[in-house]
């Protein structure tokens, strides 16, 4: 929920209402419900924000919001176990006078200083300012589900939830090229050695699991990681009942968690397993006589349209199931503002297909959806864990034994497993060299490029592996390092552009602390991916949705739009602004479009489309 904006400064020609309005009006998709600013009395500092009414409706609920006198906070998320902490506060001797997370905060700020976030299970991006030690204290949610950008120099300290809203208060818009470089080259939308960069100069976001403390009178911004996930802590002797069981209570204890509201709750429904999976936990917990309501995008004529087996969930529990169409006329008609929102690029059409779907909550008036996002990243559900789970297994001498590629061949795996994985799984260190160097090779190679764009950006590849060469590894890479931030951005501006707010069941950290500490064969097994979330939902679930072999990835028809005269016209133009901008040689819009599927690699006239839209 909401969209927060702050300025600190000693200039007060900075500090101003018509400043922070500026800010906060940018952002206001963010929170159609009420905005409110406050400005202290000694004029250096200015909070503003934008209300997404979920928790506590009343007046009461608005931000910025003061505690005991001292503090002033804003709050962008929702602490899902902000009863429980309510309660152990009041037995502090704490007194509430709002139904609002954001109030428990606060009070726990009060109570355990920067320690408050160990105590917090949620999504959130939050600041506090406290009066007497004068002084701002912040944080990201553990896995950056919430955004929190800022811009800092010697004169200001200035953040918000959206980048747009600092270009609002006058910070400049200045595209990164070194980032750019490495999204055309190796689709990386974000930095896993500096999680912190972004694709504008001079702008940074507060990595995921950290926290800051600001002081203006010294102008000292220091950054904390407060949480991490331990890989190596694996519990080799808990037996298959106890983890499945130990699971469908740590899951079922989320989903009903992120369940609390006092707006109309609904589900985002792909077909999938991870969605499917969700609505089924979810729907006990629904009143009597009440449905559950999901929303599905779907793609006529599409081999990979999964409707049908949306369809097939929604009828098995009676949900009022709202479906939207999407297609090349979509991309045509809503990609700049798809741009607009999102502020860094996209690696595909789903992230239109993803808008499309909260568009329809909106029109339907469903405020909150739960997704199945995280879930692929933390139980192994893509096919590229294979390689890892079987280069584990090499490296232990079980793999022959396993069985586990017979066993994934028969389900129609077709995920390679050669000479360059048995090198891998003996030596990761050079595995590691030699893949950083071919990923560097391969991008100074695109001929594309102008040459003075190379030689200037290639100097700093942002090309990286996980740190251990096994399954726990490359998901721990996945979830903390590079990959689930990047859907989450996509989700977080797709459902804040439409005033909806998105929570994930599979993002609470204790059941991912649980599933890291469970062996690789819990994730993979039997040719299995997630096979400990089939075994959990088996009984549940129809088993066509529970043993669907096929792996979709949320993916809309995009080759097929690609080849669209109307798209392939909106391509050309991209490319002709990047040759302007002496990153694309200038023989480059002569060359044959070639249209790719969303999760083709080598996508480079998509990236071209999508990285134009940096340059205003």
């Amino acid at each position: 929920m909401c969209g927060i904006a702050g300025i600190i400064s000693s200039a007060s020609s900075l500090v101003n209402s018509e400043r922070i309005k500026k800010m906060t009006d940018a952002i206001a998709h963010r929170g159609p419900d009420g905005e409110g600013h406050w400005t202290n009395s000694s004029g250096n500092i200015t909070l503003g924000h934008r209300r997404l009414a979920i928790i506590d409706l009343s007046d009461a609920g608005a931000q910025p919001m003061h505690f005991l006198n001292r503090y002033v906070i804003i709050h962008n998320g929702e602490i899902y176990n902000y009863i429980e902490l309510k309660e152990e506060l009041q037995k502090k001797g704490y007194k509430f006078f709002t139904k609002t997370d954001t109030e428990v905060i606060a009070a726990a700020y009060d109570c355990w200083q920067d320690e408050c976030v160990d105590h917090f299970d949620g999504m959130f991006a939050f600041a506090i300012w406290d009066e007497e030690t004068k002084t701002i204290f912040g944080a990201r949610d553990r896995f950056g589900e919430k955004p929190f950008y800022y811009y800092s120099d010697k004169q200001q300290f200035i953040f918000a939830s959206e980048m747009k809203a600092l270009w609002a208060a006058g910070i400049e818009r200045i595209p990164n090229r070194k980032m750019l470089f490495n999204y055309l080259t190796i689709e990386y939308t974000d930095n896993p050695l500096r999680t912190e960069e972004t694709f504008f100069e001079n702008i940074y976001k507060l990595p995921p699991a950290t926290s800051f403390i600001y002081n203006p009178g010294n102008q000292e911004l220091d950054i904390e990681k407060y949480w991490d996930i331990e890989i190596n802590n694996i519990n080799k002797k808990i037996s298959d009942d106890e983890a499945i069981e130990k699971f469908k209570h740590l899951f079922q204890a989320s989903v009903k968690r992120r369940l609390r509201s006092d707006v109309a709750i609904g589900t985002s429904l792909s077909g999938g397993l991870d969605s499917s999976s969700v609505i089924t936990t979810a729907y006990p917990f629904t009143s009597p006589g009440s449905r559950l309501t999901s929303f599905t995008a779907t793609f006529p004529g599409f081999e990979k349209d999964e409707s049908a087996f949306a369809k097939q969930v929604s009828e098995k529990f009676n949900l009022l199931h709202y479906t939207i169409p999407v297609s090349e006329n979509n991309l045509i008609n809503d990609f700049e503002k798809l741009s607009f929102y999102q502020e860094e690029p996209v690696t595909s059409a789903s992230a239109l297909a993803q808008y499309k779907v909260y568009e329809l909550a909106k029109q339907e008036g469903i405020k909150v959806l739960l997704d199945g996002q995280g879930a692929d990243e933390t139980i192994a559900g893509y096919h590229k864990y294979y390689k890892w789970y079987w280069q584990e297994l090499f490296a232990a001498r079980k793999l022959l034994g396993s069985g586990e590629i017979t066993a994934a061949r028969k389900i129609g795996t077709k995920e390679s497993f050669g000479f360059k994985n048995i090198i891998a799984s003996v030596f990761p260190d050079f595995a590691t060299v030699f893949l950083e160097n071919q990923y560097l090779l391969h991008a100074l190679k695109q001929e594309d490029l102008d040459p003075g764009f190379v030689k200037m950006q290639s100097k700093e590849a942002y090309y990286t592996t996980p740190a251990h060469y096994n399954l726990n590894g490359a998901l721990y890479f996945n979830t903390i390092q590079h990959g689930l931030e990047e859907l989450l951005r996509y989700a977080d501006r797709n459902s804040m552009a439409n005033g909806r707010e998105t929570r994930l069941p599979f993002l609470n950290h204790e059941l991912v602390e649980f599933l890291f500490t469970l062996p690789s064969k819990f994730k993979i097994r039997n040719g299995w991916t997630k096979w400990i979330l089939r075994q959990s939902m088996k009984e549940k679930l129809p088993d066509e949705i529970t043993w669907r072999r096929e792996k979709v990835g949320f993916e809309p028809p995009q080759k097929k739009w690609m080849e669209n005269k109307r798209i392939q016209q909106m391509i050309l133009d991209a490319k002709n602004k990047l040759v302007n901008e002496n990153i694309l040689n200038p023989d480059v819009p002569d060359k044959k479009i070639t249209a790719k599927a969303a999760d083709d690699t080598d996508n480079y006239d998509w990236r071209y489309l999508s990285a134009s839209m940096l340059f205003k």
